[in-house]
């Protein structure tokens, strides 16, 4: 089994645990590989040299939206992304896309940090993992405007049933974090079981949002297996062979051998 999309990408300063540590719990509960994710330059670089020192750890690059700067003064942060993305530990450019919900940012400076992400993504040939909140319209509108990459993640997949099944007949692989074990997720529950398996990854977003049975302790990788589990028991499919179906999207996403 896997963690992708959100394995804690934070530099040393921020981390409750050292790398190695987290890596053999993850282990421990049959995670495989994990994909640490970047949210702005100085994490991205980490993540990627994470990458680099550990052969279980990926590493996703990209400015969160809610810390894009001005466009016109972003060229240098741009040619830094775009410098991490080609190496060849990086899988992914993200997170990136829009939120909405805290709007930290002008809108109109999240649209055009996407849409630079986007191309960048596309020009390494990297899948696009998308950080989507309360902004499904506009992130559906922009990638359509510009062309997805050929590989899109919708990290801590956060729509309903319906978007669910317009990120299905767009190819588009929904992650799901610990957020769909919590009582009160019914909308995102129905994204899940409309989700086809071979479109849904598990992942942690860690240090938050940790599943049940364990909400409000420090996430991890190692508990993305309780979100794998409910997600199989959900689906009503065997956790053997949603775990199976798990390895094989990550490996189509992430190209991973």
């Amino acid at each position: 089994m896997l963690a992708s999309g959100g394995a804690g990408g934070r530099p040393p300063a921020n981390q409750q645990s050292p790398v190695a540590d987290v890596l053999a719990a993850a282990a421990c509960a049959g995670i495989a590989r994990v994909v640490t994710v970047g949210v702005d330059v100085a994490s991205s670089r980490w993540a990627a040299q994470c990458a680099a020192d550990y052969p279980d750890v990926y590493a996703a690059v990209a400015i969160h939206p809610s810390d894009v700067p001005s466009p016109s003064g972003a060229a240098i942060s741009v040619e830094a992304i775009r410098e991490l993305a080609v190496l060849p530990e990086v899988v992914a450019v993200g997170e990136t896309g829009l939120d909405y919900y805290w709007d930290a940012r002008p809108r109109e400076d999240q649209q055009w940090w996407f849409r630079q992400h986007i191309a960048i993504a596309k020009d390494t040939g990297k899948a696009l993992m998308i950080h989507d909140r309360d902004a499904h319209e506009d992130v559906l509108r922009i990638l359509a405007a510009d062309g997805a990459p050929e590989r899109v993640v919708f990290h801590c997949f956060s729509g309903d049933g319906r978007l669910a099944k317009q990120c299905a007949d767009a190819g588009y692989v929904m992650s799901f974090a610990g957020t769909v074990t919590f009582k009160n997720a019914g909308a995102l529950r129905e994204a899940a079981s409309v989700a086809p398996a071979d479109l849904v990854l598990v992942e942690t977003d860690a240090p938050y949002l940790t599943p049940m049975p364990n909400r409000g302790k420090p996430n991890s990788p190692a508990m993305a297996a309780y979100t794998a589990r409910f997600l199989a028991d959900l689906k009503g499919i065997d956790l053997g062979s949603f775990c199976d179906t798990l390895r094989a999207t990550a490996q189509r996403v992430f190209g991973w051998d």
